[in-house]
């Protein structure tokens, strides 16, 4: 009998000094990597109790994403460098000054051979897992919003055969590289995930914040929150919208409470797409994109930064405002 997301529950509550922003797994194991507000990756096993945390890489101020490729632990953050971490021999290997600005977020291919990241100078890059070299540089996103304010570039997601890569921006703009060329192949757009606040605070919200394409490729998921109506409370619905990228039309959009979308997960499948983020708390939906419906939508512990499942989708390691969180699926 498969695991159901409607019977989510919470096994495991990790208290935390810190704000985790990105989560990685080590494969077979409970062992989790996770970029923290202290500055450090931190390495951790999600079902310990009293046992210390390893520290790994240091960037001195926020670390923003970390994933793995292999043995190695790559991170990014703040301070525009790429780390990477031997984690068996227990040593940086490797730094690489890949942006002027603080870098977002990070993500590796299925192959483990190529490394993405994005940053606010709103240049995406592609790099050698293996070396280190910079492979294609992605231009092609505003430098400014459309009221010329400063912008960022949040999000950025590897197709599940590794030929595409998706970057989305602050006003929702996406676009879709060819990984081997670094060429661009289609644009879409999402303007319900950004905000201009012109009168209370002047300020630019939202933003693309989750991408994830379908297991077939053909679909691409982008996440964040919609219109914000109350600008001091920052509420607004989490929101999805599906594209079919490559004929740039949007195919399928849900909502749910008010928060934001963080991080978006299919599972392998197409069984359903999960969408994890937070707002006063955190919150999660599991929505069957087949028959158009929402099969679970719940809450967790804290505002959830990122969350990564275990090799079969029954578990699914969450972390974000001073916490990290076990859920459990059942049959």
């Amino acid at each position: 009998m498969k695991s159901q997301p409607r019977n989510l529950r919470s096994a495991r509550e990790i208290a935390r000094p810190d704000i985790l922003f990105a989560v990685a797994r080590a494969p077979d194991s409970d062992t989790l990597l996770v970029a923290s507000s202290d500055g450090k990756v931190h390495e951790l096993n999600a079902w310990a109790t009293n046992s210390p945390d390893r520290e790994l890489a240091g960037h001195g101020r926020y670390v923003t994403s970390v994933r793995l490729a292999g043995r190695m632990a790559i991170s990014g953050g703040y301070d525009g460098r790429l780390i990477w971490w031997d984690r068996e021999r227990r040593q940086v290997v490797r730094t690489v000054e890949a942006h002027q600005r603080w870098i977002r977020n990070i993500a590796v291919s299925p192959d483990g051979t190529k490394i993405a990241s994005v940053g606010d100078d709103m240049v995406g890059r592609l790099w050698s897992v293996a070396t280190g070299e910079r492979l294609h540089e992605l231009r092609g996103h505003a430098e400014q919003t459309p009221t010329g304010f400063a912008t960022m570039l949040y999000a950025c997601a590897f197709s599940a055969d590794g030929r595409h890569l998706a970057t989305g921006d602050r006003v929702g703009h996406v676009i879709v590289w060819d990984v081997e060329t670094g060429r661009q192949l289609a644009a879409v757009d999402a303007p319900l995930l950004y905000t201009w606040d012109g009168t209370q605070l002047i300020r630019s919200i939202g933003g693309v914040r989750g991408l994830a394409f379908s297991p077939d490729g053909t679909h691409l998921a982008v996440g964040g929150v919609g219109q914000i109506n109350n600008v001091d409370a920052l509420a607004g619905p989490a929101r999805v919208e599906i594209f079919n990228w490559s004929s740039r039309e949007r195919v399928l959009e849900f909502t749910g409470q008010n928060g934001i979308v963080n991080r978006l997960v299919y599972h392998p499948a197409g069984d359903w797409l999960c969408a994890i983020g937070g707002g006063g708390n955190g919150l999660i939906m599991f929505y069957d994109t087949a028959r158009r419906n929402m099969i679970h939508q719940g809450n967790v512990a804290m505002h959830v930064h990122d969350a990564v499942f275990n090799d079969d989708f029954t578990t699914l390691y969450a972390v974000g405002h001073n916490k990290a969180v076990v859920l459990e699926m059942r049959a």
